[in-house]
Parts: C-alpha cells; structure tokens; sequence
C-alpha cells in the first residue's frame, strides 16, 4: 500500500472577495448614513413620529454596521499576504457580516417596542415636518445603496494557482457576505423610510396616527427575515460548516470517474464565502498519483489548498 498527499505550495491562498474600490464606498456610505441619523432622530423627536424616530435609530445601528463592514474590509485587504492567516483573511468578513445581522436584529426589536409604546399611549403627529426628512433619508439610502451595488459588481481576485475554479469568477460579489449585510443595511432603512412616508402622509390626511406604529412592525418583521437569513450563510462560514451535499457529490463523482478509484474520507469546508478547503482520502485499484485527482476535481466549484490522499489496494 502507498500513502500519497498533495499539500498546497502557498498557505495564503486567497484575498477579500471584494475590490480594493467597496473601502471608499462603504466608507461614504457610513458618513452619509450618520449625518441621515442624526437629522432623522431629531425630526422624529420634536415632531412625535415614531416610524421616523425608528427609521433613525435604525440608521444608528446600520452606521455602525457598516462602518464595521469598511474596517473588516480594509483590515481582510491590509493582510491579505499574511501568512499568519493560514486560508487568507476570507472569514474577517463573514465575522463583520454575523456582527451586521446582529445589530440587524437589534435593531429590529427596538422598533418594536417603541411601536408597543406608541400604540399603548398614542401621540399626536407633526406629520408636515417629519415628512419632508423621511423623504430626504429615503433619498440618502437610494444613493447609498447604489454606491454598495455598484461596488459589488467589481470581481474578486485570487492570487494563487491553486484554486480548482479556473477562470470561472461566478463565486465573486454574490458570495461577499461583507459586502451584502452592508447592502442588507441600507435596504432594510430605505424600505423603512418607505413606511415611515406611508405612515405620514395618512396621518396628515386622514389623522390615522394609529398606522404609524403599525408599518414600524411591518419593517421589523422584514428585517428580522434579512438577519436571520445572512446569520445562517455567515455562521456556515465562520463554524466550518461542511459544504452542500450537492458540491460534496459533485467532487465524490469526478473522483471516482475511472471507475477504479473510491472515496473513503472526505471534507469540505469554507475557507471564505464562497470559497471550500478540501481534504480527501481514497483507495485506488490501480496506480493512480495526487496530481491525476487532483485535476480530475471540478473547476467550477472554488476548491483550493486540495489535500489528496491515496491509498493502493
């Protein structure tokens, strides 16, 4: 019996999946956000609307998370060459995306007990005044979320051969869970400022007051689905969670393709989103080397540092 095994040549193996150009954005992103915040709680104070009061604690709460988002981004980029990092610095990012939807989360369940309160002890609406400033951060999270989504367009980069995804870069921004809980954030308020404005104009024109905590719940309903959504994909990532049996069954395939070799042992695991390690032992009933395996592994499915071990029967 032989025992072969085929380490990588490089312990780095990939950079963050988003362009160096999505630091800028996020970062501009945060500034106008905060501003937005801070003219939002304002106007949601003195005029006694509690959709707007809660649209601006929510940006609170996005600004933070988004400006974790540049920090993690920028921190994953500055060393991406570290060889410390033994798979690169992809899961900086899933960590600041779980942090995002965390504060998501948060922020959700604080609109809905100032809602509870609301409707409990209903107030009167400066609806004229509030309105004029819902519209302005609606405004402000349209243009960022379009700064987040023209940032997302942009390819990621891998700088080691080693990677079985050839040059296939499908993986890129739709796997960037950084950059999408960044995007997540800014929905979440645009869709906010969206009910807040509702919630406004029929209270301006009809007095329906009571509608105004009514969309807050709607909102938080929606936000909780997004967080609890990006919580599963980034916990995968951060947990070493095994990839899905259809990428398992797809490389179990193409390694016993020959019809002479089987796989004892196999895993597969993220390293970044997106992106898989892989360790897998084999019996051969005929001379077969790492290399041959190697190579036979689909080129689609972002595998890098394989590790492949062989034993002949």
């Amino acid at each position: 019996m032989s025992h072969h095994a085929i380490p990588c040549p490089d312990r780095h193996l990939l950079v963050p999946t988003s362009a160096a150009s999505t630091s800028l954005r996020m970062f501009l992103v945060t500034g106008l956000t905060l501003v937005t915040m801070v003219i939002e709680i304002g106007a949601g104070w003195l005029s006694g609307s509690v959709a707007l009061l809660a649209d601006g604690i929510h940006m609170g709460t996005h600004a933070a998370a988004i400006g974790g988002a540049y920090l993690a981004h920028t921190f994953a980029r500055r060393h991406a060459a570290d060889v410390s990092f033994s798979f690169g610095t992809g899961k900086v990012e899933a960590l600041a995306a779980f942090g995002s939807t965390v504060l998501l989360a948060l922020a959700a369940l604080g609109m809905v007990v100032e809602a509870v309160e609301r409707l409990v002890a209903p107030q009167p609406i400066r609806a004229g005044e509030a309105l004029v400033v819902a519209v302005m951060g609606l405004a402000v999270n349209l243009a960022s979320a379009w700064l987040l989504a023209y940032g997302g367009r942009e390819h990621p980069h891998n700088h080691h051969g080693d990677s079985h995804s050839g040059g296939n870069h499908h993986h890129g921004h739709s796997h960037d869970l950084n950059l999408r809980a960044a995007y997540f954030h800014v929905i979440a308020d645009s869709l906010t400022s969206v009910l807040a404005i509702l919630a406004l104009v029929a209270a301006a024109t009809a007095g329906a007051v009571w509608l105004d905590p009514l969309v807050a719940f709607v909102g938080a309903a929606v936000v909780l689905r997004w967080s609890y959504g990006l919580a599963r994909e980034s916990s995968a990532v951060l947990l070493d969670r095994e990839a899905p049996l259809s990428t398992r069954h797809a490389v179990e395939r193409a390694i016993e393709a020959d019809g002479t070799s089987e796989v004892t042992d196999l895993h597969i695991w993220p390293i970044a989103p997106g992106r898989y390690a892989l360790v897998a032992a084999l019996v051969a009933s005929r001379p077969v080397t790492p290399a041959e395996i190697k190579a036979r592994l689909p080129r689609d499915l972002a595998l890098f540092h394989p590790v492949i071990e062989v034993n002949q029967q």
